[in-house]
């Protein structure tokens, strides 16, 4: 059963200062078995995130050796119908790995849950910043860690910085900065949020953040 809770938010400008506080973030958790679905639902994540392309030839699919190479009987040799037999040289390979179905079922309501799960148990952990997109309008790295750093974020530590949209200047601004992910409101996902160690938020992503995940 999901239990309503409410995030109290202080919300800060591109300065570091604080001009309010909030808290009518409200998400819906799973108190028992939320962490099961953040497992879950990061497991889905991966399996989605792998290749799945190993493949080797079984004997029936090497070319050549449709012909026998030597008679049944009589030669002395060990009885052999193919020269691609896996116990050949250039054969085929026996139980080689082969292309497999990875799908990951997790029904979207799920999803929604396993996130807000995830957003509240990490609440001490987000950072609102008003206007934040506004204030970035050129490209220059040094402009974005001077406001990071105004509003106390360590730059050395993993930053996921959610935005409403990728902008230009904002994607060539973090682009060089290794231990910042951006990723916009709408895409917002456990595995990003799992690795962050700070969640720094604009007012406009916070927004549409409630809209798509938390009604």
């Amino acid at each position: 059963m999901t239990i309503k809770k409410s995030i109290n938010y202080k919300i800060l400008n591109i300065e570091g200062q604080i001009i309010g506080y909030k808290n009518d973030f409200e998400l819906a958790v799973l108190p028992e078995s939320g962490n099961y679905l953040i497992h879950k639902d990061i497991t889905r994540h991966k399996t989605l995130a792998r290749q799945n392309t190993a493949s080797t030839k079984t004997r029936g699919e090497v070319r050549g050796g449709g012909r026998k190479p030597w008679k049944q009987k009589g030669t002395g040799r060990a009885r052999a119908g193919s020269i691609r037999s896996p116990l050949w040289k250039g054969g085929g390979v026996i139980f080689g790995p082969k292309p497999r179905n990875l799908t990951f079922k997790l029904n979207k309501k799920e999803r929604k849950l396993a996130l807000q799960t995830l957003l509240y148990n990490k609440r001490n952990q987000l950072i609102v910043i008003d206007r934040f997109e506004e204030s970035i309008l050129s490209n220059k790295t040094k402009l974005l860690v001077k406001h990071l750093e105004n509003c106390s974020v360590s730059l050395t530590e993993k930053i996921l910085l959610v935005v409403k949209n990728k902008t230009s200047c904002i994607l060539n601004s973090s682009s060089n900065l290794k231990n910042i992910e951006l990723i916009s409101a709408s895409n917002l996902n456990t595995m990003k949020l799992l690795n962050a160690r700070y969640i720094v938020i604009s007012t406009s992503a916070l927004n549409i953040i409630k809209e798509v995940f938390c009604e």
